[in-house]
């Protein structure tokens, strides 16, 4: 075989014959490495993107030290927990204890599989062909529960227990919201394959508008003058569609325990959670593992509501038709010089943009957890649970059922049912308890009420033996002896406040 079939199969042959299945194996390996190494390596320019973030939110400088601008701030902490010492508390069960850190980092992993970051069925993703994309999902995304709960039994440690069992609890319960947002999803597409629901999410054409803009079909090609808009999942049948991306995000929030929902490791209230007793690189996996749960659930909102590596406009796509006729004019004039041709160059361009669109949007997915972070206060454990059952469920299930009345019937009907549904709740709400608290303000009246009338405390003058003091309410004021020792000062003060 020549170095040009060999490429020609590695390349672009989708069903490589079965006498050249070495190829087809050395291709599934470079996918692997492309989709492993791509999100490890993704992981400390994020961590150090997350701290610059918030020092610029927070009015402070972030890491700028080492290194131009910080940069290689993350890689020695890296080299410090390496070089760490690795201890096992005592009293541990070992085995869970090794292995939770990797139960923990490996469904993030193996979850990105099915990812796709460009159109191609051959090299689009890690495994392009799978048809039950979505159920994989939603298997592998539940399984990191499992190393945090480990982690917090192995550990024998209460504050470790206490986090895992939170971990578990709060899991559990906004598992629920996403699977719904994302059979909304399925109900849009009408398909469980990932490269199929992101083609599926067009564009939405207005022919004539203007002559200076180019309409495309659903394959890209050009078809006439006209305007074209995304018609991304999260504006279909809206807010139908808002409303399953705003619940799905909620979610994803709370499954990867990033603030507000980071209970699991309150740090104020569980010393540091399920990983209290780790150190050293077990410690740096659960970090690891972690930051990887943010990029996966990053590219799933990308993916599922948000055109996926499909640019905003249709003509974002490829590289625009003037450059390819400049290259050619210069290729033609004998000025090609690298010698690529025209066709190979453009191909290659073209096959980088979409993949440059998806992680433009995974990126703006992570700025969004970073703002949060920045933004909201940890919520207490109850509210926490009372919003995952009470909120995201009950929302929902009625936003799955107005959607299937949509594609089943009508849209209009849909939203007027979703007008109305809105109205009850909102007048529900009106008149129940939590809002007349947020209302009138109850705290804040009562303190106005208590600081309007007489003054509860007064400040007694500078006294020998006693000093500028407060005094309660109940104090017996009535003249302020000087005391020549301590002894005469305690036998005043006691008699003063009998």
């Amino acid at each position: 075989m020549t170095l040009h079939e060999f490429a020609q199969l590695f390349f672009y042959t989708p069903n490589i014959p079965s006498q050249y299945g070495w190829v087809e194996a050395l291709r599934v390996v470079a996918r692997v490495f492309m989709g492993v190494f791509g999100i490890l390596l993704a992981v400390p320019p994020l961590v150090w993107w997350e701290r610059r973030l918030l020092g610029w939110m927070q009015q402070r400088q972030g890491p700028n030290r080492v290194g131009p601008f910080g940069l290689l701030q993350t890689i020695a902490d890296g080299l410090k927990l390496l070089f760490k010492e690795d201890m096992n508390p005592t009293n541990v069960d070992k085995t869970l204890f090794v292995i939770a850190p990797m139960i923990f980092l490996i469904p993030a992993l193996i979850t990105a599989g099915v990812i796709p970051w460009g159109p191609s069925r051959t090299w689009g993703s890690v495994a392009p062909n799978v048809s039950i994309g979505i159920l994989y999902i939603l298997a592998c995304s539940s399984l990191g529960v499992y190393g945090v709960v480990l982690a917090g039994w192995s550990s024998n440690n209460k504050y470790s227990l206490l986090g895992g069992l939170r971990s578990s609890a709060q899991m559990i319960s906004y598992e629920i919201g996403m699977g719904l947002a994302i059979i909304s999803v399925v109900l849009l597409t009408g398909s469980l394959t990932m490269h199929d629901i992101v083609e599926h999410q067009g564009y939405f054409r207005i022919p004539g508008v203007s002559l200076l803009l180019t309409d495309f079909d659903s394959n890209h090609h050009v078809i006439g003058p006209g305007l074209a808009f995304p018609e991304w999942n999260v504006f279909k049948f809206f807010p139908l569609g808002f409303v399953a991306a705003l619940i799905y995000i909620v979610s994803m929030l709370a499954e990867t325990n990033r603030a507000p929902f980071d209970l699991p490791e309150a740090e104020t209230e569980l010393v540091a959670g399920y990983h209290t007793e780790y150190t050293s690189m077990k410690f740096a996996t659960f970090f690891l593992g972690e930051y990887a749960n943010m990029i996966v659930v990053s590219a799933i909102a990308a993916t599922l509501f948000f055109g996926g590596y499909q640019a905003p406009l249709p003509w974002l796509n490829q590289l625009p038709s003037f450059l390819v006729y400049l290259y050619d004019y210069n290729a033609a004039g004998g000025r090609d010089i690298l010698h690529w041709g025209v066709p190979v160059l453009t191909q290659i361009i073209n096959a980088f943009i979409p993949v440059i669109w998806f992680t433009l949007k995974v990126l703006a997915g992570l700025y969004f957890f970073i703002w949060i972070r920045a933004t909201l206060p940890r919520l207490r454990y109850d509210m926490l649970m009372k919003f995952g059952w009470q909120g995201i469920l009950p929302i929902a299930l009625v936003n799955i059922l107005l959607l299937a009345i949509a594609l089943a019937v009508s849209y209009w009907v849909a939203l007027i049912a979703w007008v109305v549904v809105s109205g009850i709740i909102l007048v529900l709400f009106a008149g129940s308890k939590p809002s007349k608290l947020f209302t009138s303000n109850s705290r804040r009246s009562a303190t106005i009420r208590l600081s309007s009338g007489a003054e509860p405390y007064r400040v007694v003058a500078e006294h020998p033996g006693y000093g500028a003091q407060t005094l309660p309410p109940d104090a017996k004021i009535g003249g302020f002896p000087d005391a020549s020792t301590e002894r005469e000062a305690d036998k005043i003060d006691a008699a003063l406040t009998k």
